[in-house]
């Protein structure tokens, strides 16, 4: 199989000379699928990781969502690749309880939560966590309401053939423009089937979210989902995390996601267009110094989005002794269509 055509877009400098090169695509594209800029590779099917969670929530809120009482903030989670934190684990706790079902009802395993790492602290010492605690604990929550709501098995709700799994990949399909039987699938680090799209494809699906008129196949459910996550960015995210500072910097305006190992994406309701981004070796500083550049490029930023931005951009770097000897820089050009 051919490997994708990335570019570099981020570069790490020592003394100003080029020392880590960061390859990378990026796909801007409107709602109707029109390619507006790009760079790189955005043909090559790429997985979408937790990118793709909006549309894994979709058949659950297309029909189930009133049945079930769902808030805006209940949605968000659904959607969220969250931090563990109190207000996450709490809410698809109360989630999984409207169904009867439990914690162990989860097949997402378990892991420390994000809010740790990312904001250097330290768990007490005994701290235990669970599988609520999983950053896809509200995806996989979403899943089961939507297996309770098809009065479908919870055991193996994984598993490809489920009926759980079968709405997913419509959607994923309806949304992409991928057929269905052209999905790449492979397995998540939660253990849900993904998908690999091309990165044009992912952003045409996120341009989607942004459209006023109802969809023909799921009404409202694209426009609720995403208006749910931009007003609740906290609930999606984290403290200290990416999804957050960019929500918060679009004020209102913007729905993002990141996906593990090096994917974001997002949309812009007042334009209706959408940004995806990967940045090939998966790290996130010099994924999010050129998608800071992007929005840049594309007008998108003022003095107070990108402020609400700074914490994105890594400093410059410094030896043990303290002394200044290198910096990360974009270097990607977008190449409008």
């Amino acid at each position: 199989m051919p490997l994708p055509q990335h570019v570099p877009i981020t570069v790490a400098y020592r003394g100003g000379h080029p020392e880590n090169i960061h390859h990378g695509s990026v796909a801007v594209v409107n709602a109707h699928g029109e390619l507006l800029a790009s760079v790189g590779d955005v043909v090559s099917p790429l997985f979408t990781r937790s990118a793709l969670k909006p549309f894994q929530a979709m058949p659950l809120i297309a029909q189930a969502a009133d049945r079930y009482a769902l808030s805006d903030a209940d949605v968000a989670l659904l959607c969220a690749s969250h931090s563990g934190e109190p207000m996450h684990v709490e809410r698809a706790a109360a989630l999984l309880a409207k169904i009867g079902a439990g914690e162990s009802s989860l097949a997402c395993g378990s892991h420390v939560p994000f809010f740790f790492g990312v904001n250097g602290v330290t768990p007490e010492p005994g701290a235990r966590f669970n599988r609520l605690h999983h950053n896809c604990s509200g995806k996989h929550t979403g899943m089961l309401l939507l297996a309770h709501a098809l009065g479908a098995p919870h055991a193996g709700y994984l598993d490809p053939a489920h009926a759980v799994q079968q709405q997913i990949a419509a959607s994923v399909s309806h949304f992409s423009g991928v057929p269905v039987d052209q999905l790449v699938r492979g397995t998540d680090g939660c253990s849900a089937p993904n998908y690999a799209l091309p990165l044009r494809s992912l952003a045409h699906a996120f341009a989607r979210l942004t459209l006023e008129e109802p969809d023909p196949v799921y009404g409202h459910a694209p426009q609720r989902i995403a208006r749910a996550m931009s007003r609740h960015p906290e609930l999606v995210s984290g403290q200290g995390r990416n999804d957050l500072a960019l929500m918060r910097a679009g004020r209102g305006d913007w729905v993002s996601k990141v996906g593990a190992d090096g994917v974001q994406v997002l949309a812009s309701f007042s334009r209706g267009i959408a940004i995806a981004a990967k940045v090939s070796d998966g790290l996130l500083p010099p994924l999010m110094v050129a998608f800071v550049s992007a929005l840049e490029q594309l007008g998108w930023l003022d003095g107070e989005s990108r402020a609400a931005l700074s914490s994105l951009i890594p400093p410059p770097l410094k030896n043990a002794a303290g002394i200044e000897v290198g910096e990360m820089r974009a270097v990607l050009e977008l190449q409008r269509s």
